[in-house]
């Protein structure tokens, strides 16, 4: 693990094995760390906190924007552990990793433009300031499905902002944050600003929610799991940003794109074999053009390459376990039992390579005649599976678009200016694509409505859930 500058073991924990979920094969070998472990990262952190938040913005600053433009010097190098830890397609894991340092280096730039402001005083002898300071440490756990890119979007603002940092990352997928912590240290931050420990959440995390030197968690994860957290922060009023589950509804209207929509509806449901928060989870296309976009996305789903990520051509990788495949396949039989019609796939995959039998591969599958009673409609995928629901109005599709608990992304593909006006502003959603399935840029906002999340990452936004506001009233003597 990585502590005040130092990469150090653990005190008394166990290790454990980090596999290829396409193969099975050790990609590397991790601590499992106890609460002490965790407490100790803290400790460091919070010593580390003292002259952190003191420090100039454009000095912190520069380390943090140095830091990004070395990750992409690495881009390969840390794409590469990406893929073998995770399983998603190497050009996605250099994708990512680009990303996450984009995050790095605007964030660095945002550092120097934290203000505040004067206002109005009601009285001659009085003076109104307010400034914004960092909340403190700030432990930061985060998800094994973008390992990259969900740590730059965490540890960047929180830099930025001044605060320092605890991290944990997922325990399926802990060496690609070991490898962005090899930059830092070459990069040359203070001893304890940065601290890496891997291990379980149900440790980790416990100590950290318990913990009164950690001002704040930073989450990316499950609903479920998000809940747990909140009410485990709630006896200290502890900071939170949480970026949680999400069941996106896909909409193509009968005057859209329909080349544009078929390959944006491939991008958002199957990249990373389906398993990210904001893909298609819900595909609702009009009466009118249903047989013809069915038609067109079919051919483009059989064409889907799957295999181990880290071969050239490959599109779709392994789930990241057996457990996700075993989810994704009875969402699939359900449906199936339910009266919805199978178009392609719906099975496990089998390699020809015997290398690649250890993988829960589920082949790029395609539904129609889907419909809401069905689980596939109401519990998140996180599997290539493309549900296709026939919708006639506008209105229809807006409120069963809105009718579950989430409300993370949303997308519709229409050429009607007034009608993309009226479902941006009707979907609740934190964020909406409007013929457009990659929303995600580091300079814009990303969180959720409803039970996806709270506060928002990403953006000038995503600064805001790091700094505190403090009111100053001066009176001149």
């Amino acid at each position: 693990m990585y502590m005040n500058g130092e990469w150090v073991r653990s005190i008394r924990s166990s290790v454990r094995d980090v596999l290829n979920p396409a193969t099975g094969s050790v990609v590397g070998t991790i601590p499992a760390a106890t609460r002490e472990d965790a407490a100790r990262a803290v400790d460091y952190a919070h010593e580390a906190f003292q002259t952190w938040s003191r420090m100039p913005a454009p000095s912190r600053a520069a380390l943090i924007i140095i830091a990004g433009e070395k990750i992409k010097q690495r881009k390969h190098e840390i794409a590469e552990i990406l893929t073998l830890e995770q399983g998603k397609p190497l050009a996605e894991s250099i994708g990512e990793v680009m990303i996450a340092a984009d995050y790095l280096i605007w964030y660095g730039q945002e550092a120097r433009r934290i203000y505040g402001e004067t206002i109005p005083a009601s009285a001659e002898d009085k003076r109104i300031i307010v400034i914004r300071q960092p909340v403190g440490v700030v432990g930061a756990i985060t998800p094994w499905n973008f390992p990259a890119s969900m740590i730059a979007r965490k540890i960047g603002p929180a830099l930025a902002a001044g605060c320092t940092v605890v991290l944990k990352p997922a325990d399926a997928t802990p060496l690609t944050a070991v490898k962005l912590m090899e930059v830092f240290h070459e990069c040359g931050f203070p001893p304890g600003v940065i601290n890496l420990v891997t291990g379980k959440g149900s440790v980790v995390g416990a100590e950290w929610l318990s913990n009164k030197k950690v001002s704040k968690i930073a989450f990316t994860g499950s609903t479920e799991v998000g809940k747990l957290l909140l009410q485990d922060a709630a006896s200290q009023v502890k900071r939170m940003t949480m970026e949680l589950g999400g069941h996106a509804p896909f909409i193509v209207f009968d005057d859209a794109n329909l080349d544009e929509a078929v390959e944006a509806c491939l991008v958002s449901k199957y990249r990373n074999a389906g398993q990210t928060c904001i893909c298609a989870n819900r595909v609702y296309v009009q009466a009118g053009v249903m047989e013809a976009f069915t038609i067109k996305l079919l051919e483009k789903v059989k064409q889907l390459k799957i295999g181990d990520g880290m071969e050239p051509g490959v599109e779709i990788g392994p789930l990241i376990n057996e457990e996700a495949r075993s989810k994704v396949l009875q969402q699939v039989e359900d449906a199936l039992g339910k009266g919805a019609r199978l178009l392609h796939g719906g099975k496990r995959w089998e390699p020809n390579n015997s290398a690649l039998s250890y993988g829960a591969f589920v082949e790029p599958t395609l539904l129609t005649d889907v419909d809401e009673s069905m689980a596939i409609c109401m519990e998140e995928t996180f599997g290539p599976i493309a549900p296709l629901i026939t919708f006639r109005t506008e209105e229809e599709v807006l409120a069963k678009a809105n009718a579950l608990e989430f409300g993370l992304a949303a997308y519709a593909f229409t050429q009607d200016l007034g009608r993309s006006i009226r479902i941006s502003e009707g979907l609740q959603y934190g964020i909406v694509g409007i013929n457009d399935a990659l929303p995600t840029v580091v300079q814009a906002p990303f969180g959720g409505w409803k039970e996806s999340g709270l506060g928002s990452e990403g953006g000038r936004q995503g600064l805001d859930g790091f700094l505190e506001t403090k009111y100053i009233s001066i009176k001149m003597v």
